[in-house]
């Protein structure tokens, strides 16, 4: 009984959420193929989010984006044909402020792709590479800011354990008058996760940001394709963009962990515009993939 209190006063600290709380998981994937890389929101039908997920696939045919009805139950889930040139191994997508039904979605080698989703088709308007990317740079996350008409976006390597922390970038966005996403001056921070701390530790494994600017940032490890895994949501700073399309990034001194998530590799998180409520989405390789509501982004 005294090493369950002593774990339960540890889990506290670290600001673990308890299985149970806000939605259960949900199972939405029973292999490789089907697991969650990156998710973006779409809105609403009846009580169900709707969310876009794409797929880290790369074969020729396979998919490589869906639709997920995430509510109480069986989540309901469809196939998005992709219409363009295709990707390989995609991990991010996000929702492009002020253009509903466009979004940009991430491969990780840095390849970003501009669509415009109707129905169950999304066609590739554009894509194009991003700026500064480093040697071994390896991108899982990707977000959109919009704030005082001016657009920003941020995406980080997602590093690798205690040799190589992540680097988060961030630069002003604007798009050309054919599609093409165009980048501004590139900043740079690194970051390290406070939890997990295994040797493989992917720091950020996704981005999301609050309606007030937090930056929540889901970190996950990875021993193989069939496990163990384990990840934590954490708030790592706060980021703003001035009128004049400045964009600049504080990183906390000490990042606050927001929930951990032991068996689980969380490699999306999407806070939920004017809510508290993220949805999260592993991919957890072999053991397919799952989504779940938590609140972590309170104002």
């Amino acid at each position: 009984m005294a090493w369950l209190g002593a774990a339960t006063a540890l889990l506290t600290a670290l600001g673990t959420t308890p299985a149970g709380a806000d939605g259960a998981w949900q199972k939405v994937g029973g292999d490789a193929r089907s697991g969650v890389s990156g998710l973006a929101y779409e809105g609403r039908t009846g009580s169900g989010i709707d969310v876009l997920v794409v797929h880290d696939n790369k074969r020729t045919g396979q998919q490589r984006l869906s639709r997920i009805t995430h509510g109480a139950g069986a989540d309901a889930i469809s196939p998005i044909t992709w219409d363009g040139p295709e990707p390989s191994d995609l991990e991010a997508i996000e929702a492009v402020p002020g253009m509903p039904g466009e979004y940009m979605a991430l491969a990780s080698r840095g390849i970003v792709y501009r669509l415009k989703v109707t129905g169950s088709t999304a066609t590739v308007l554009d894509y194009a590479p991003l700026p500064a990317i480093g040697e071994g740079d390896d991108f899982e996350s990707f977000a959109l800011v919009a704030r005082n008409g001016k657009l920003a976006a941020l995406w980080a390597d997602r590093g690798a354990g205690a040799g190589r922390p992540a680097t988060l970038y961030a630069a002003p966005l604007t798009f050309a008058s054919w599609g093409q996403p165009l980048f501004g001056a590139v900043t740079r921070r690194a970051y390290r996760a406070p939890y997990p701390t295994e040797g493989g530790t992917r720091h950020i494994s996704d981005i999301s940001v609050t309606d007030s600017g937090r930056m929540i940032v889901s970190s996950a490890a990875d021993a193989g394709d069939d496990g163990p895994f384990d990840s934590a949501v954490s708030d790592v700073g706060r980021v703003t963009v001035s009128a004049a399309g400045q964009v600049r990034v504080t990183l906390a001194a000490s990042p606050t962990v927001l929930g951990t998530f032991p068996g689980y590799k969380v490699e999306a998180v999407e806070c939920l515009p004017g809510s508290a409520e993220a949805v999260l989405g592993t991919d957890d390789e072999n053991l397919g993939g799952f989504v779940r509501t938590v609140s972590l982004c309170e104002a």
